[in-house]
């Protein structure tokens, strides 16, 4: 079983807003949304990861990152541990540098069948 270290960023505009971005990788989550975000590459710490991976997928450079929450979830095929980071401050408009839609949206209004399923306590911690 694959053993994956993945940051994720979760943007808060000032309506209190998150951004999501939609998967467009072949595979069994094509489709689903998620946090941006990616892999720790080796030697990265998390934060310096979460900076290449944000600036790589939706071109923007953060300002400051603060630990929201971790998590570790095993898919049939992997198994994932997550860290999440709240941004609130940031330079560059968020586009989807690598072909994927991007949404901003309230907590509330948020779809958990629709994202990726490791991001359900995500939502859910937003939520409260």
């Amino acid at each position: 079983m694959k053993m994956l270290d993945v940051v994720a960023g979760i943007l808060v505009d000032a309506e209190r807003g998150v951004l999501i971005s939609e998967r467009n990788e072949e595979g069994p989550f094509q489709g689903l949304w998620e946090f941006p975000g990616g892999k720790i590459g080796a030697g990265e710490t998390p934060v310096a990861a979460l900076r290449r991976e944000l600036e790589e997928e939706i071109g923007i450079t953060i300002s400051d990152a603060e630990d929201f929450m971790s998590l570790s979830h095993t898919y049939p095929d992997r198994h994932v541990d997550l860290r999440f980071f709240r941004i609130t401050q940031w330079t560059g408009e968020p586009q989807g540098l690598e072909g994927q839609r991007l949404r901003w949206v309230q907590p509330g209004d948020i779809d958990a069948s629709y994202m990726l399923p490791a991001d359900t306590p995500v939502i859910d911690a937003l939520r409260s």
